[in-house]
């Protein structure tokens, strides 16, 4: 019975060293949370003021430019998937790589080849482990991005959507991300970045009853596209890359929360277990003292005899 109890007072010191590890990192995810969403909040007015430009240009000149014009037989895509630089943040990352999946085999069925460009190590160890070729990689920066981080996993994308199929380019930019919905909602979604989609009218990117103004594009409007969609492009990567960054320690608090339920639930389970070794091993001695008195009683009686 000692050794038992040796085992379980051992396990729950190790679950209860456990348990203040996982509710630190909760503690910390949870603190990250909302320097993460305003963030996110913040970038919004910039990233729609610039779609909105780009799009009132595109539309009000007649300037066939290579980002905004959709090719007759797109045969060659890229995708753009972020997922974490670390674990222990639930199905996070798992998730995004799943929908990065569907989209590939998407775009493969309407006969395109795909580049896949991966930011975080977990994506790119997901990769690399089935021996699938990642035309480019970032790391080290998924739980606080910084402008100049889209900015550096922009340029190469920008380059790859101008260049030629022929010459290793691409005719279509899709990215995954994880959308950051709520504390408790994460969703994974995709996009396509470029071509940019014209579908809807200038006059319906305003507000009701907003009259739009009249464009005069200087030195022109190829030019403008040119300087805008750049921006464009950095824009809406650096706006994924802080609603990833929310949802990763969203899904991590959730995730260290639980493990820490998990712990003290097991700690209680081990604690009635350890308390009934004891008692029982109480008893035992009990029964053995006992046991022991009652057997000198008797020696003693016969010895008077």
């Amino acid at each position: 019975m000692g050794a038992q109890l040796r085992v379980y007072k051992r396990r729950i010191r190790a679950i209860t060293a456990t348990k203040k590890i996982t509710k630190a990192m909760e503690m910390i995810a949870a603190s990250r949370i909302v320097k993460a969403q305003r963030k996110v909040a913040a970038s919004m007015p910039y990233a729609t003021e610039l779609t909105r430009a780009v799009t009132a240009v595109a539309t009000g000149s007649n300037t066939k430019h290579a980002l905004t014009t959709e090719v007759e037989t797109p045969t060659r895509a890229a995708i753009l998937l972020i997922t974490s630089d670390r674990g222990l943040a639930g199905g996070y990352s798992s998730n995004a790589i799943k929908q990065a999946e569907r989209l590939t085999e998407r775009l493969r069925a309407e006969g395109k080849d795909v580049d896949t460009y991966i930011v975080g190590r977990k994506g790119l160890a997901y990769y690399g482990f089935r021996e699938r070729k990642v035309a480019d990689s970032w790391t080290g920066f998924t739980d606080s991005p910084a402008y100049a981080d889209a900015k550096r996993v922009a340029g190469p994308l920008i380059e790859a959507i101008q260049t030629e199929t022929a010459e290793g380019g691409v005719d279509e930019l899709h990215i995954v991300y994880t959308e950051f919905v709520s504390m408790m909602t994460q969703n994974p979604v995709d996009g396509r970045m470029l071509p940019l989609s014209l579908d809807k009218a200038p006059e319906e990117t305003g507000a009701k009853g907003e009259i739009l103004p009249l464009f005069d594009f200087e030195p022109s409007a190829e030019d403008v596209l040119d300087a805008l969609l750049p921006r464009y492009v950095e824009s809406r990567i650096y706006n994924a890359l802080l609603q990833s960054a929310a949802s990763e320690h969203a899904a991590r608090r959730r995730a260290m929360k639980a493990a820490t339920d998990n712990a003290g639930d097991l700690i209680k389970s081990l604690s009635r277990l350890a308390n009934a070794a004891r008692q029982a091993e109480i008893t035992q001695e009990i029964s053995e003292i006992v046991g022991g008195a009652s057997a000198m009683a008797d020696a003693t009686a016969g010895s008077d005899k």
